[in-house]
């Protein structure tokens, strides 16, 4: 049963609508948990408004970078987390394939110059670690260029650290299952179809091709300075609050914890990197 023209007439408050669906045995379960994700989300954008003042008056630096299999809920994260923020200050970075010139210069150039300026947070959309993934891959790069990456890359690191930029690593982690499901809703949803790429269709073929290299990625880049951050993503809200909790959870920015909401991540669903954490995307 559901509700009636006349039911919410009678309502005037939402405890008013839940005491009618008690009575007429109606189910709203699903409506609960939406509200009170809606809810939480408000409260953590609210939170993350005063940590973009914070970062913009201190002229901090600080980069976000999303990282996961494909459909793993990156981009939704993201602009959850950019949805209410200033646009002079926070910026979205997702770079297209390298051009002719670019693919002859140092590889980690196009990224430096979208680096975030004082003041400012910036979102990676992917970043300089599709050399540890995609590309060996997808065979977008040669084993040279490899090497020479994994070598680079916490070096290049720790240049950003000694230089006061902080950078949050995140690793989206979805199950083969759950990524399979969302190729078919992409494909089937027309405003989302242009999400589904040639990319996408050998993720599933490739699995545990990406599983090696995802793993190499960790074991050789996960420092104490610049760590990866694994957030299991088959929930995509209960990831987005998460993952916005645990940003949130590393600055000690003016007004924190106004609205009152919790801003500690749950270990159940974020975690750093450690060689026996439990992963699902394996």
């Amino acid at each position: 049963m559901n509700f009636t023209a006349e039911h919410l007439q009678q309502a005037n408050t939402r405890d008013e609508l839940l005491k009618i669906a008690n009575a007429e045995k109606i189910a709203v379960s699903k409506t609960i948990k939406k509200l009170r994700y809606e809810t939480e989300l408000q409260l953590l954008q609210s939170e993350f408004v005063n940590l973009q003042k914070w970062i913009a008056t201190k002229k901090r630096r600080v980069a976000v970078v999303f990282e996961g299999r494909d459909a793993a809920g990156k981009g939704g994260s993201i602009k959850r987390f950019k949805e209410h923020l200033n646009p002079r200050t926070s910026r979205v970075v997702a770079l297209t394939k390298p051009t002719e010139v670019e693919k002859g210069q140092w590889y980690f150039r196009r990224y430096i110059s979208v680096l975030p300026n004082p003041g400012e947070i910036v979102f990676f959309d992917r970043s300089w670690y599709n050399r540890a993934v995609v590309e060996p891959v997808m065979g977008f790069c040669n084993p040279d260029q490899y090497n020479q990456f994994i070598v680079q890359v916490p070096e290049f690191e720790h240049m950003l650290y000694e230089d006061n930029m902080k950078v949050i690593k995140f690793w989206f982690s979805i199950s083969k299952d759950e990524q399979q499901k969302r190729f078919d809703q992409r494909q089937q949803n027309p405003l989302k179809a242009w999400k589904f790429s040639p990319v996408d269709m050998k993720g599933q073929e490739l699995w545990d091709k990406y599983t090696f290299y995802k793993e190499q990625m960790f074991s050789k880049t996960h420092t104490t300075y610049s760590p990866w951050v694994i957030v299991k993503t088959n929930s995509k809200k209960q990831a987005r609050l998460e993952s916005m909790r645990y940003v949130l959870s590393q600055f000690d920015y003016t007004g924190k914890g106004k609205s009152g909401i919790s801003l500690l991540p749950d270990p159940n669903v974020i975690m750093r990197f450690h060689r026996s954490a439990v992963q699902i995307d394996i």
